[in-house]
């Protein structure tokens, strides 16, 4: 049936009935939001068999339609990834609810109490590519921040998205909560995309998340605005004082851990008196990883490709990493600057002195010393699951968690104040 309504039609229906449930959450209790994703995580569980059922439907569309490695890792589901998606939506229950936190309050001479307070956003869209633990996270996350979701999943994982989505329902509603309050758009029509861009008014937020031209669409055709996160291009600059050992820890589990995600590490920086540059190439490309290199590591290590342009500006989302031997922090920051998204990205090095000016002159959303890329988590964070990593500079910066989702309204307090 809802092949046959128009898109415009389609999102606006569903919009009216988020708006209602929005309502409805925006006076839920802390305990009861809490109830009601145990349930859902619990029926998570319960539809295993299922989920993975419909899930490798979708991998074997995937497979015969030619998708990449990297993407069929991000679509599959197993039965400890399946495990993983319930244990998150288990522990955004558990976590503090953001409604209604006072943020900072203050008297007035005047005898006028102001507070800001949090509240929820109301009705979010999310459009998504591939990962279908994003249709869980998303609920969960929304649900528990006091927003109403409308969830339009990529058409290479529907299957997996529609199982997840009926088993979310069936949660929410065994806990007392609205079945609007977690929508999925129930058609793979891109119009269906226009449709929730141009619904100004229905939708008061847009998260896409996917890659660059799922990103980019978003942002200039949305009338809605939008929170958005582009590529992954993460770095790790290894300086002069790195412990080898530490160094080559680190940058193996940020490139292969999972290449997949958008934490991991695509280009690396080594300074050029760290002693140890080409142990640590050798190291990576005994991963398995395609390295490609500037000139000065190749004349290191000659058996690495050659690195192009292009390299320097590409979220490789696989086993390859670009490799450019820079001068000292200058020269690492210079090349971050010129070609990172404002992600990611790290430095290894013992001196401490050098590691807090990279931290602190690196305009990332995420900035780590001696650690992996892949940290860039918000399970990691501890803030449960996560819609995305914002790399904007307005509203929310990094994981976007509980306390993205929301906004604030101020309350005055008074006792008959007036300005006269």
């Amino acid at each position: 049936m809802s092949d046959t309504i128009p898109p415009a039609e389609l999102i606006a229906a569903m919009a009216r009935r988020a708006r209602d449930a929005a309502r409805t959450l925006a006076a839920a209790t802390d305990a009861d939001k809490a109830a009601a994703l145990h349930q859902a995580a619990r029926a998570l569980r319960d539809d295993a068999a299922a989920i993975l059922a419909a899930n490798a439907i979708d991998l074997d569309r995937a497979r015969r339609a030619g998708l990449s490695a990297a993407l069929l890792d991000r679509l599959g589901l197993d039965d400890a990834r399946l495990a993983g998606v319930a244990d998150a939506i288990a522990a955004v229950a558990d976590l503090a609810d953001p409604v209604g936190q006072v943020i900072d309050a203050a008297t007035r001479p005047n005898g006028l109490a102001l507070s800001r307070v949090r509240v929820p956003i109301g009705v979010i869209g999310i459009v998504y590519e591939s990962r279908p633990n994003v249709t869980a996270d998303a609920a969960a996350l929304c649900v528990r921040s006091g927003n109403a979701v409308i969830l339009r999943g990529g058409s290479e994982a529907v299957e997996s998205n529609r199982a997840i989505h009926a088993a979310l329902v069936r949660g929410l509603l065994a806990g007392g909560l609205p079945v609007d309050a977690v929508q999925l758009v129930p058609v793979t029509d891109r119009a269906a995309v226009g449709a929730m861009l141009a619904a100004a008014g229905a939708i008061d937020l847009i998260i896409p998340r996917g890659g660059r031209s799922l990103v980019e669409r978003v942002q200039v055709d949305a009338r809605v605005p939008v929170l958005a996160h582009l590529d992954g291009i993460n770095h790790i600059f290894v300086h002069r004082s790195a412990t080898p050992d530490m160094a080559i820890s680190v940058v193996v589990d940020a490139k292969m851990r999972r290449t997949g995600v958008c934490g991991a590490m695509e280009t690396l920086l080594i300074d050029r008196d760290w002693p140890h540059a080409a142990a640590l190439i050798g190291a990576l490309a005994d991963t398995g990883c395609v390295v490609r290199g500037d000139a000065a590591a190749r004349a290191l290590v000659p058996g690495i490709a050659p690195a192009d342009d292009a390299d320097w500006d590409t979220e490789y989302l696989d086993a390859i990493a670009a490799v450019a031997m820079v001068d000292n922090l200058d020269g690492a920051l210079a090349h971050i600057a010129a070609h990172g998204s404002h992600h990611t990205d790290a430095i290894v090095a013992a001196d401490a002195g050098v590691a807090e000016d990279f931290l602190r002159r690196v305009d990332s959303a995420i900035v780590l010393w001696n650690a992996s890329t892949q940290f860039a988590d918000g399970g990691e964070f501890g803030l449960g699951a996560e819609i995305g990593i914002a790399t904007g500079r307005l509203h929310a910066r990094g994981p976007v968690a509980l306390e993205g989702l929301t906004t604030y309204k101020w309350i005055g307090r008074g006792s008959g104040q007036v300005r006269g």
